[in-house]
């Protein structure tokens, strides 16, 4: 499925609902055959729910201010990054509605009177402040001693900490998305505290003079991800250790909330080379691009990193054509990646197809094991499935240098093979550092069924493609692992 097959999806006209029963009927199949039929089902699911998700958020942004729900929006970037995931609005809501019940019991002990336990309580402002500092004593006391939800400090850059139902389930996340759960459930008891895009540590704010006061000194400062403590203008100065401007305590939109959310997101994106962290980038600029379909500067990023994947090459031609028409200084650097981009699809013409590897050539007598094969890494103990060999390493000499292939006694003049390791990584390994396993087992990689039609039990079968690639192999594994598995032995 390329990056603009999708399209074809799309000029079929059916209901939506349609094409998720029947991939959901794909994905649900049993046992260990159909890996590929389930590898581009999901790819394809993925790619329905994510269209579906982003023209809610759209429908969302259009709303006027006071009807845009922060945790709506929450939960919106929640479903986006994680499509596949079952999360919607109203089990979010039914969790938060637990919190709520559990603070307002904590209120009805210490004080039975208090309006927030009247029956349309989140329909009015309670309009005392001590009364307001009431609820938010009981909501520390649920939320903080005894539910134990916390900042995470010891893991503050998992992705994690973003998704308000991962936050609700793990009861941690980092200032932004712990004070949108703190300010929702204020404000269904009585309480309305206000977001504050203050710089490295995102804030509310609860006013303790006249509503609406521009004064910052009329403000306690609340920090969701430090237990709910109550903070002065100067203690906010102390908490990121430097003197701000007045324009920093200001209140901030739903969208500049989301802004920030999906502005982190995009960070921890850019923080590793990972695939999956390349999805969180794609996924995180979409959003981004949703709320801000002409800033430049993330859709130049967007251009570049599909030019660095090799994916949707007319997508970037598309990008970089805006990218110049909204800031004709950007010309010289779209120009650059447009020629590039051009050179791509025209190689992509000439493409004969995969390269044929067959066993019975020379240059391939020195490789011993076979696409399929479950294999065990001799030095890093890793369990993985061969993919793909080469007869000799096949990298630059930089990653040869890097790698210290020169220090193995075969060096680089030996097979290399392409695996699928079971922490998800993909790696490319020297053939005398590779062994047979005695007792295989599946290896949970997201790509498995991009190779591969079935688990056997003891060794996978290669798909279509992959059998293209290398005809010969599949028979090799099977009289590889009858010799070395029959008997019950190593």
């Amino acid at each position: 499925v390329p990056c603009d097959g999708f399209s074809d999806i799309e000029s079929l006209g059916c209901p939506s609902h349609f094409f998720e029963d029947e991939l959901m009927c794909i994905l649900n199949m049993e046992g260990r055959k159909g890996l590929t039929w389930k590898y581009y089902a999901k790819k394809i699911l993925y790619f329905l729910r994510q269209q579906n998700i982003l023209k809610n958020l759209k429908e969302y942004l259009q709303r006027p201010p006071d009807q845009q729900s922060f945790l709506e929006g929450a939960v919106l970037i929640d479903q986006y990054c994680n499509p596949l995931s079952d999360i919607c609005l109203k089990s979010v809501q039914a969790q938060v509605d637990d919190i709520v019940d559990k603070v307002r019991r904590v209120l009805r002990t210490k004080h039975p009177r208090h309006p927030s336990l009247a029956p349309t309580a989140e329909e009015v402002l309670v309009p005392e402040v001590e009364l307001q500092r009431q609820v938010l004593d009981a909501m520390n006391c649920v939320l903080y001693e005894q539910l134990k939800y916390k900042g995470n400090e010891l893991d503050y850059y998992n992705s994690l900490n973003s998704y308000i139902h991962q936050v609700l389930i793990r009861r941690t996340g980092i200032p932004i998305s712990l004070s949108v759960l703190y300010l929702t459930i204020a404000r269904q008891l009585g309480v309305k505290l206000e977001p504050v895009n203050f710089p490295s540590h995102f804030l509310l704010r609860w006013c303790q003079g006249k509503e609406g006061s521009t004064d910052i000194f009329d403000y306690t400062y609340i920090d969701a991800f430090g237990k709910g403590k109550q903070l002065t203008v100067k203690e906010c100065e102390y908490l990121i250790g430097h003197h701000v401007t007045e324009e920093f305590y200001g209140v901030v939109t739903s969208k500049e909330v989301l802004q920030r959310m999906v502005g982190n997101l995009l960070n921890l994106g850019k923080r590793e080379s990972t695939d999956q962290s390349y999805q969180l980038l794609r996924d995180s600029l979409d959003l981004y691009l949703a709320m801000y379909p002409d800033n430049v500067q993330h859709l130049m990023l967007q251009a570049r990193l599909y030019f660095h994947l090799g994916i949707w090459p007319e997508k970037v031609l598309d990008i970089l054509q805006h990218i110049q028409a909204l800031d004709p200084s950007q010309h010289g650097t779209a120009r650059y990646l447009v020629q590039h981009t051009l050179e791509h699809i025209e190689r992509r013409k000439e493409d004969v197809g995969p390269e044929v590897k067959l066993r019975g050539d020379e240059k391939h007598k020195e490789v011993c094991f076979s696409v399929g094969l479950i294999m065990k890494h001799k030095r890093y103990g890793y369990n993985c499935v061969i993919y793909g060999w080469d007869p000799t390493c096949m990298m630059g000499h930089e990653w040869i240098r890097n790698m210290n292939v020169h220090s193995l006694p075969h060096g680089p003049h030996q097979p290399f093979y392409n695996v699928l390791v079971e922490d998800g990584s993909c790696r490319y390994a020297a053939q005398e550092k590779l062994e047979y396993i005695s007792e295989p087992r599946e290896i949970p990689h997201p790509d498995i069924g991009r190779y591969f039609s079935e688990f056997t039990g003891i060794h996978y079968l290669p798909n279509a493609e992959l059998e293209i690639r290398y005809p010969e192999d599949l028979e090799l594994t099977r009289a590889t692992v009858q010799k070395i598995y029959s008997s019950g032995k190593e």
